[in-house]
């Protein structure tokens, strides 16, 4: 649920630890009063002044800096205080809980609580101010909380590209072209008995052709937006021994897992998230899967199973020093069945040939026609497999144009795709159902504008702001 949007709401907006400076932020109507508690005096708008914060006894509690950014110019929209002292955990703790007792102070003047109701924010409160008070839309503060999260220099200048409002003028860009056709479809619907073919006239199927086709450039590039946000899952999986654990020690550049040319010393799944040329890959090692006696190598194999059904994507690695053994192939077209069974058409799975190395030249050749041959000991093949996991995931590099999405925004355009469809087959249709294409079209709409949170259901903003940190 939505928390009460009138409260007055005050956090400590750093990270937890020590610092050299840490923010203590309050935001609501009317802070003057609380302002002249904390400081003293007024403060100039928007212009730091270097002053003490003081406690009930007038004696301060820290120096720093104090702002104050009066409504509507904030980033809330609100009147918002910053008071910026030395990063020390007790020291904030201090003046958060000095916020708190001078709000519920008697003004002087007045008689008055100087700022009844001051409560500490929820987790992404002042986000969700902002964009309850039309600062941002809803892309924009998810981007914020993407900015904050980013694991990658891509990810990174992507979400700030979103939070810059690239993304949204392209949804507003659609939804404005979409708002004209509609209002085509509505004048005809309304005026049934004027003689002028108002669709016609306007070309209405030029333009949902052309309103088509900007949509499908705006799903290409927020597909992108998404793999760089939430990356791929990759799970590899193989007979014991095959060299599992040696590949995602050579993906990930580093002693990981542990290796042994005992079969079956992986017994639990290994995992680590790798950069490839900013998307991150979560690739997760696991236990050969053979039939075992031994009780812990069997939930080892469950748990391999468990990870390759959530997995996006598949390596079947294979033992090139193996590949000519009726007893191996057997077990390998074995695990291929079950493969082919848990996992959807939509999950690739990608033949690896390891041991590259060591195994003979015809079976190398042969291999390398079915997937990609490698050695994860010399690295041999590596940078091959990086190339071919990245063209698994639909990544094409397009880093100017990429802003940072979400899996609900893909989702989102999926829907609007589906409704232009419809209306498509609609208008071409020899009676032009017209009612049916009316409704297309709003629904179309309605995906797009829960994009930008101007149409989207309260629940949904609470999940979303939820996941902020407190104090952003």
């Amino acid at each position: 649920m939505l928390a009460r949007t009138t409260d007055p709401i005050v956090a400590i907006a750093t990270a937890s630890g020590r610092g050299a400076v840490g923010i203590v932020r309050v935001s609501g109507a009317r802070l003057a009063p609380l302002v002249d508690a904390l400081c003293g005096r007024p403060l100039k708008p928007r212009e730091a002044t270097y002053l003490p914060f003081r406690d009930a006894a007038g004696e301060p509690v820290d120096h720093g800096l104090a702002i104050h950014f009066p409504s509507p110019h904030s980033f809330t929209g609100e009147d918002v205080l910053e008071l910026q002292a030395h990063g020390g955990t007790v020291v904030l703790q201090l003046l958060l809980a000095r916020c708190l007792e001078a709000a519920a102070e008697a003004d002087p003047v007045t008689g008055r609580p100087r700022l009844p109701g001051l409560r500490v924010a929820e987790p992404g409160e002042f986000s969700q101010r902002a964009f309850l008070n039309g600062k941002i839309d809803l892309a924009q503060a998810e981007a914020i909380a993407d900015l904050i999260d980013a694991s990658t220099e891509a990810a990174a200048r992507s979400a700030g590209r979103s939070l810059s409002g690239a993304f949204s003028r392209e949804i507003h860009a659609l939804r404005d072209a979409l708002i004209h056709l509609r209002m085509l479809v509505e004048a005809t619907l309304d005026f049934p008995e004027e003689e002028i073919d108002f669709l016609q006239k306007a070309d209405a199927t030029g333009q949902l052709a052309k309103l088509q086709a900007q949509l499908a450039a705006v799903q290409q590039r927020a597909k992108q937006g998404a793999l760089l946000r939430e990356g791929i899952k990759v799970v590899i999986a193989g007979q014991p021994n095959a060299g599992k654990s040696s590949l995602l020690n050579a993906l990930a550049g580093a002693e990981l897992a542990i290796v042994s040319a005992v079969a079956g010393t992986t017994r639990d799944v290994v995992s680590e998230t790798i950069q490839i040329h900013g998307v991150p890959l979560h690739v997760v090692d696991t236990a050969g899967l053979r039939e075992s006696s031994d009780e812990v190598e069997q939930i080892g194999v469950a748990r391999a199973w468990g990870q390759i059904e959530g997995a996006d994507a598949v390596l079947f690695l294979h033992d090139l020093t193996r590949a000519g053994q009726p007893e191996y192939a057997a077990a390998d077209a074995e695990i291929l069945r079950v493969l082919q069974h848990k996992l959807p058409a939509s999950v690739p799975v990608l033949d690896v040939w390891n041991k590259q190395d060591a195994a003979p030249m015809p079976e190398t050749a042969g291999a390398a026609q079915q997937g990609i041959a490698l050695s994860a000991k010399t690295g041999l093949g590596i940078e091959a497999l990086r190339e071919q996991l990245l063209a698994m995931a639909g990544w094409q590099a397009v880093p100017e144009g990429v802003y940072l999405a979400r899996a609900r925004h893909v989702q989102a355009l999926g829907q609007v795709e589906t409704h232009l469809a419809l209306a498509a087959s609609h208008l071409a249709a020899q009676a032009q159902l017209l009612d049916l294409l009316a409704e297309e079209l709003r629904l179309a709409q309605n995906a797009l504008n829960e994009i930008t949170g101007e149409f989207g259901a309260d629940d949904l903003l609470g999940v979303i702001f939820s996941r902020f940190c407190i104090g952003k």
